[in-house]
């Protein structure tokens, strides 16, 4: 699953980073997104043993423009959501390390048969 999101990610042209794997030392790129698996349920139980596992996944995108960061996060949902994630609403503010970068995050989970 991790590899349908970042190639669904890339068809937006972008740089794609699991989150919390840029350097240190490594400039920001003037727009990115980044990624992150925060849970993997399994689901429909029946003969003592799980069928399908939902996944969970924080989808971020960064940007030195701030017009960026909402636009290509919605595009991004769009992609996602033919890829068959589900996707709802329209995000929320993530926190910068970089004070000329801001961002949005969005959830995006998929279901695993």
């Amino acid at each position: 699953m991790k590899d349908l999101l970042i190639k669904t990610l890339n068809k937006l042209g972008y740089p794609i980073y699991l989150q919390g794997t840029l350097g240190e030392d490594e400039p920001y790129p003037e727009s990115f997104f980044t990624f992150k698996n925060i849970d993997t349920v399994g689901n429909e139980f029946y003969d003592n043993n799980e069928h399908s596992y939902i996944w969970e996944f924080i989808v971020a995108f960064y940007s030195s423009d701030p017009d960026l960061v909402n636009t290509k996060l919605l595009e991004a949902k769009q992609e996602l959501k033919k890829e068959g994630f589900i996707v709802s609403g329209k995000g929320y503010d993530v926190a910068s390390d970089e004070i000329t970068h801001t961002g949005r995050g969005i959830i995006a989970k998929i279901i695993e048969k």
